[in-house]
């Protein structure tokens, strides 16, 4: 058995801190926002094509690239985050203000 010196401080790779992809977050507040808002929620889309971007550019090697595409996914899930939470406080404001019993209404009319 040979002896193997540890690497010196200068010959060791520098560590890099993970670039998170925030795929999961992207595709959660895409369908969120997309069911409790309209179908302007749809722009969690982006999201999901940024966060589906960083991986690829860390296999590449492209620290920076993977870096922008990841700031670019997390802005558009706060953008889809955002839509859903207006989505959920009108849909709280319509049921409170009787907004389904009018919506019910409507129907009956419309089916006879």
């Amino acid at each position: 058995m040979s002896y193997v010196p540890p690497p010196s401080p200068q010959s060791a790779a520098p560590v890099q801190e993970p670039v998170p992809n925030h795929l999961a977050w992207a595709i959660i507040s895409t369908i969120l926002a997309t069911c409790l808002c309209c179908p302007l929620g749809l722009v969690g889309i982006v999201a999901i094509v940024f966060a589906s971007k960083v991986n690829s550019l860390l296999d590449r090697g492209d620290l920076e690239g993977a870096r922008r595409a990841s700031a670019n996914a997390k802005t558009w899930c706060w953008v889809a985050t955002a839509l859903a939470i207006i989505g959920l406080l009108l849909n709280i404001w319509a049921l409170a203000t009787g907004g389904m019993a009018e919506y019910m209404q409507m129907m009956q009319q419309m089916q006879g």
